[in-house]
């Protein structure tokens, strides 16, 4: 099968099962709305699908392969945006965004940084510590980041938190286009996500006792 599959995964925390014989597929051109209440497995299970956490059980594959075999080839084609901004508030938005390029094999180009930044109403805050700025801009440095780099695959947990109006519709019309060339997003909101064109389908996880 095309895509990132999972098969009957399960997921064991604290000896509380989360999910057991979880399996879907996220494939080229959709977008995944996971979806469920706080403490279902929702983080656990994005962070199983990037690799920073194992199963319990079942397995992961990409385009039919295990995805262990093609661990490297995933992270090329990979972003992940947790739902920590996973930002350096020592360092400017420009040098986290140096610094996760090379971590990530990105190319880091300044003038696309400075254009991107912009884009997200980041304008002469590109040299001022992350600590120094609000939560809503912390976010936005985390996210220019599904500008910097080319990845089929977005796995985003709760994207719009701290967002205002203007963020949130930045963000959807960027989600729009990635679907629409063919990427790939499953993700966690608790911003509707109705209005969000292009093919869409509901995970929902349940919390179990």
């Amino acid at each position: 099968m095309a895509g990132l599959a999972a098969d009957n995964l399960t997921c064991i925390k604290r000896d509380r099962v989360l999910f057991t014989d979880l399996s879907f597929a996220l494939l080229p051109g959709r977008l995944i709305y996971l979806r469920g209440p706080n403490g279902a497995g929702k983080t656990s299970l994005l962070r199983i699908l990037t690799g920073l956490s194992a199963p319990d059980a079942g397995e992961l594959s990409l385009d039919g392969q295990p995805l262990e075999r093609q661990r490297d080839t995933f992270n090329q084609q990979l972003i992940y945006v947790g739902h920590k901004a996973g930002l350096n508030g020592a360092l400017t938005a420009m040098e986290n965004l140096r610094f996760w390029c090379a971590q990530h094999g990105a190319e880091f180009v300044p003038a696309d940084t400075y254009r991107v930044l912009a884009l997200l109403g980041l304008v002469g805050l590109e040299e001022v510590p992350v600590r120094m700025l609000s939560a809503g801009q912390q976010r936005r440095v985390a996210l220019s980041r599904l500008w910097l780099k080319k990845a089929t695959y977005w796995i985003l947990d709760e994207p719009f938190t701290a967002l205002d109006t203007d963020g949130i519709a930045l963000l959807e019309k960027h989600m729009r286009q990635h679907v629409a060339q063919n990427g790939a997003i499953i993700t966690t909101s608790h911003q509707p996500l109705s209005d969000l064109a292009g093919p869409m389908e509901e995970l929902v996880l349940e919390y179990r006792l």
